[in-house]
């Protein structure tokens, strides 16, 4: 059984939900989880200042008792790093680039037993389909869940966009039409999460 964590986005903004958020992640791994933090979402020449911010803003926000491990996720040494941690943490981004990294490893069979958690583009890619704010249309995730996500949903995300305001209503709308119409929709508001075994 592998414990899905899925977070809307805007880790961070509200630090209440962020605490039950990384809480959750690590709930029942011990004293000493190991995190494996997954930047495929951004761009490489950020991958190192992220996980100095990591480094400091999670385990802030856990028990003082809790002393994760945590370990910055590198394509080729991904799937023993995976096999060596108790959790992936899989940071939001551009949807495409880390679906194009996650496509190259035998997912979900290298986790199953973890938890895996994601945050925005992080959730999206773990699902059967989603809404993006960035290209405003839906797509196609990895498959791994059944479900289909909203990621910022009703937020203020893209605000000064040239675009304008997104139509959270009518996003929804598209998302329910998109591909298999049965599928469950997560539409979370940011720092929203909802847990998922599999």
């Amino acid at each position: 059984m592998t414990k899905y964590v899925l977070n809307s986005g805007a880790v961070g903004k509200n630090p209440e939900l962020s605490r039950r958020y990384f809480m959750e992640i690590v709930k029942g791994l011990g004293k000493k989880p190991q995190i494996l933090i997954c930047y495929f979402a951004r761009p490489r020449e950020v991958w190192e200042e992220k996980f100095v911010e990591d480094q400091k803003f999670i385990p802030a926000l856990l028990s003082p008792d809790v002393h994760p491990g945590l370990d910055m996720a590198m394509p080729d040494k991904f799937s023993e790093q995976v096999r060596q941690m108790d959790a992936i943490y899989i940071r939001g981004g551009d949807d495409f680039l880390l679906r194009y990294w996650l496509k190259q490893f035998d997912l979900p069979k290298l986790w199953v037993g973890k938890v895996v958690a994601g945050t925005s583009a992080g959730s999206d890619a773990l699902v059967n389909s989603f809404w993006t704010c960035d290209w405003r249309q839906c797509m196609d995730g990895l498959g791994i869940l059944p479900v289909k996500f909203l990621p910022h949903y009703q937020s203020n995300y893209g605000l000064n966009d040239t675009r304008g305001p997104v139509d959270w209503e009518k996003a929804y709308r598209q998302l329910q039409e998109y591909g298999n119409r049965t599928l469950p929709i997560h539409a979370l508001k940011e720092g929203e999460f909802v847990v998922i075994e599999k």
